[in-house]
């Protein structure tokens, strides 16, 4: 796998069954990255690990891990100790039931990872996906990275291969209340023709989503900006526009119709053009 770097070893127990696996991050992050310059030289900056109390510099090997139980109070934890604490666990990804995915609320999604078999469980690990595919179900389990345990959704998905993808889900506690949001509990009187413009805007705006079809414009725009500044010196600000505020929302839903109606009769040929490119 080149250019992938596994960053976890360990099985996905499935019942009676181990499958040895290794994790892999999904996604990456992309984007443009500026580092931070002293502006009289530009050099970039560095950052130091400083003890407040001793005046001094610290290494690497001189931080432990601690727990602030009260101010100013901490309990020290080795990396050692950590992990004999968490033993099997700490290198399983524990199946412990399975459901239909629309259960569970998005909300919860983070990172997302790719599982690969080891050689010797490419068997279980294809069983496990075929199963998975045909019942429509995703596993819900428990899972532990970088000392820390998760909840985490197992799923089986045929992009690129028959792959298994581990999305790590937030803890319910650790999913914030909407209660103190403003306005979503206000009741809004909706007029009836605006809900029918506004269902033809969305059933027109309808089709299969394919993640190719869209990029990042907004890092193309500050790529080529920043390879104008290298070039001849400054140029205008990159930025996009901006528009006057549209009051009327039923003018606003009727443009948009026939906006998405015009964009759908360009569509084949913005596709074509792309494919001969």
């Amino acid at each position: 796998m080149s250019g992938m770097h596994a960053m976890w070893r360990g099985s996905v127990s499935f019942g009676l069954v181990n499958i040895p696996v290794r994790l892999y991050k999904a996604t990456e992050t992309g984007g443009i990255h500026f580092r931070q310059l002293h502006r009289d030289c530009r050099t970039p900056i560095t950052y130091k690990k400083f003890c407040p109390r001793c005046q001094v510099e610290v290494g690497q090997d001189e931080i432990v891990r601690g727990f602030e139980y009260a101010k100013g109070e901490f309990v020290v934890v080795e990396d050692e100790e950590l992990t004999a604490f968490q033993g099997r666990r700490a290198e399983t990804i524990d199946l412990v039931q399975f459901a239909d995915a629309g259960e569970i609320d998005p909300v919860m999604f983070q990172s997302a990872y790719y599982l690969a078999p080891e050689a010797g469980g490419k068997k279980a690990y294809r069983l496990l996906w075929k199963a998975l595919q045909a019942s429509g179900r995703v596993g819900v389990a428990r899972m532990t990275l970088r000392n820390a345990e998760s909840l985490a959704l197992v799923r089986a998905s045929d992009a690129g291969g028959e792959v298994l993808v581990v999305h790590a889900l937030a803890w319910p506690e650790d999913v914030r209340s909407t209660g103190e949001l403003p306005y979503v509990r206000e009741a809004v009187d909706i007029d009836a023709n605006e809900l029918e413009v506004a269902e033809t805007l969305i059933r027109q705006l309808t089709k299969p989503f394919v993640p190719n079809d869209y990029r990042d414009e907004s890092r193309a725009r500050l790529e080529a900006w920043i390879a104008e500044r290298r070039g001849e010196g400054e140029t205008e600000n990159p930025g996009v526009q901006a528009t006057g505020e549209v009051v009327d929302l039923m003018e606003a839903l009727k443009k948009s119709v026939q906006l998405a109606k015009q964009a759908e009769t360009s569509q084949p040929r913005k596709r074509r053009q792309r494919k001969t490119s």
